[in-house]
């Protein structure tokens, strides 16, 4: 059984995906899952990480002050969201709580994967945070920056603006390619982008199984 620095069991192959917000990575992740990878999403661990009763939520609330909680007690994801993106200052603050509480979770899980399994970390800010060294491939989707602005308006109700400045703090299209082994284009509607992801997986997934 290989292990990994830290020590704990390897999966069999262990996949960074990323791609920018509104990208259709969530699509590329739940057909790997179809495949039969093991996906450990690194949104829903955040979330976790902050549930009520939390050391993580004490720390926002420590660091970004009490208008960071929500009436019921919860994070109020949409203040704390319009906060950090219009302060760096402030974002660094709250990644410096969070990340390392979600690695350490994604890192438990991955362990518990075993040895024989496909183990794809969906991490939105992979090559933000420097990880793509920890991965046997890292997968990146990407689409039009126009079209994500679009989704985000349309299927999230943000403003214009709002979805600019989302896209403008994470890492740029040219960053993001440079740390791909597979770039992924998502051009083409929600069927082709399976397909596509079909391929991959029949091509580079498919063959350290056997």
């Amino acid at each position: 059984m290989s292990e990994s620095e830290a020590g704990l069991p390897k999966p069999r192959l262990h996949i960074g995906l990323t791609g920018g917000i509104a990208s259709g990575k969530s699509t590329v992740a739940a057909e790997l899952a179809a495949l039969g990878a093991i996906v450990v999403d690194a949104d829903a661990l955040s979330r976790a990480v902050v549930e009520p009763g939390s050391e993580g939520l004490d720390r926002v609330r420590e660091a970004l002050g009490p208008t960071a909680i929500a009436a019921d007690g919860s994070m109020d994801r949409a203040a704390v969201g319009k906060l950090v993106f219009a302060d760096p200052e402030a974002r660094k603050l709250l990644n410096g709580i969070i990340h390392p509480l979600v690695r350490a979770e994604g890192r438990r899980l991955v362990a518990e994967a075993g040895p024989d399994a496909v183990v794809v970390q969906d991490v939105p800010l992979l090559v933000e945070t420097g990880q793509a060294d920890a991965y046997d491939l890292v997968l990146v989707v990407e689409a039009d920056p126009a079209e994500r602005v679009a989704r985000m308006v349309r299927d999230r109700g943000m403003s214009e603006d709002d979805a600019r400045a989302r896209i403008a703090a994470q890492a740029t299209d040219e960053q993001r390619r440079a740390a791909a082994d597979v770039l992924i284009v998502n051009d083409a509607g929600l069927e082709d982008l399976r397909r596509t992801t079909r391929r991959v997986w029949e091509q580079y997934v498919a063959p350290k199984l056997t």
